[in-house]
């Protein structure tokens, strides 16, 4: 029972008469005299019952339901979610840790060189796009030393418009930026590897270049060997001594050694340059199209198999990197699909003869200038196939 409060003694007042006595159980008024802190409690005391101890404690059963002795049910609920929790963010960091590290590994493959010209920007991305055959790249060997570029392509994104992908035949006379005159397009890169290769480039189409990728030919075999085989057609029979491509008409399924042979043919080929150019497109196009498919795309296995075939044998300018190699796989897609623009410069002829003798590739003049201001701007029709030799 609560504690009766023992009268208060005061001053005598009304005539002298004592104070009542304050009865049992009843709050006191604050009166005139002291008045004396009130202690804080920290929480309400419980109500009276149960154990003579002024109120009730929590019986046996609320204990094991989750009170303090018990840890109970709530308590082992709460405990499961923190671990669903906690699982979920690790979850949640390997997926993200995969990509992110294959991208820091990918990155660090990647060979750099000074290339690009720093010339005043032109509107639009543009990439230069160069296959080398420099010896121990894995290409073919052959009767020629040294490095060469038989690849040779502008891929431009304009900022608005469709992106086209140019191949520039290496046989293709153009003016030196060194000052030496005009020789072959792909005579720059002997001379003056990427850099005066990509100044050649960008005095023959006034497009400056804001990424260089090179890719050694072996590279190329790799990657198709890492897809697992490219589906590729060609109308006729060849039987190519230099290249070394033996090839019966019609579309076949060919391994990376194949497909690299494929994309260097040139003699057997009616077309010469030119149609090495088309199948060099048409290689990197089947390429796109088996790299995008899930089962390579998001396979880590594949993965790794592909950056590791390609990324050797690549080497960039210093500002490029892997996310740079990225965007440009999706534009050479976007060049290659039904959206996009291919071809090659308006061609005079395939069989110019040099002041020296040797057989070249002669734009036609009257139609270069507009046909890269059209590139640039992104004024072809999505889907055209543009430039060329006339009547092609």
């Amino acid at each position: 029972m609560p504690r009766s409060i023992p009268p208060r003694s005061a001053p005598p007042s009304n005539g002298g008469q004592p104070p009542q006595a304050i009865p049992p159980g009843r709050p006191v008024r604050a009166s005139a005299g002291p008045v004396r802190p009130t202690p804080v409690r920290s929480a309400p005391r419980p109500a009276a019952g149960g154990n003579g101890r002024g109120g009730g404690y929590p019986q046996q059963g609320a204990l094991a339901s989750g009170g303090r002795g018990g840890r109970g049910g709530s308590n082992i609920r709460i405990r499961k979610g923190r671990v669903a929790g906690v699982i979920a963010v690790l979850v949640l960091l390997a997926v993200l840790a995969w990509p992110i590290g294959l991208l820091i590994w990918a990155n660090g493959k990647i060979q750099h060189v000074e290339a690009l010209s720093g010339a005043d920007n032109t509107p639009g991305t543009t990439y230069l796009l160069a296959g080398s055959d420099a010896r121990g790249s894995g290409g073919i060997d052959d009767s020629t030393s040294g490095a060469r570029t038989d690849t040779i392509m502008v891929l431009h994104k304009p900022r608005s418009g469709p992106v086209a992908l140019i191949s520039i035949p290496r046989d293709t006379f153009a003016e030196m930026p060194d000052g030496s005159g005009s020789n072959k397009i792909n005579a720059a890169y002997s001379y003056g590897g990427a850099p005066m290769l990509v100044q050649a480039v960008e005095r023959l189409s006034g497009l400056t270049v804001d990424h260089y990728v090179e890719v050694g030919f072996g590279g190329v075999s790799g990657v198709v060997d890492a897809v697992g085989g490219v589906r590729l057609c060609y109308p006729d029979d060849v039987h190519d001594v230099k290249s070394k491509l033996k090839w019966e008409k019609g579309c076949h399924v060919a391994d990376g050694k194949t497909a690299l042979a494929f994309s260097r043919m040139r003699y057997s080929d009616p077309k010469g340059d030119i149609g090495r150019a088309e199948r060099q497109q048409q290689v990197i196009a089947q390429i796109g199209k088996k790299v995008a498919d899930p089962g390579v795309l998001l396979n880590p296995a594949s993965q790794v198999g592909l950056a590791d075939a390609g990324l050797a044998a690549v080497v960039t300018d210093t500002d490029t990197g892997i996310i740079d190699i990225a965007m440009l796989g999706l534009a050479f897609r976007s060049a290659n699909g039904d959206d996009g623009v291919t071809g090659t410069p308006p061609i005079a002829t395939i069989n110019y003869r040099t002041p020296s003798g040797a057989s070249a590739v002669l734009l036609d003049e009257n139609q270069t200038g507009e046909f890269w201001a059209k590139v640039r701007d992104g004024e072809y029709a999505a889907g055209e196939k543009i430039g060329g030799v006339p009547g092609s």
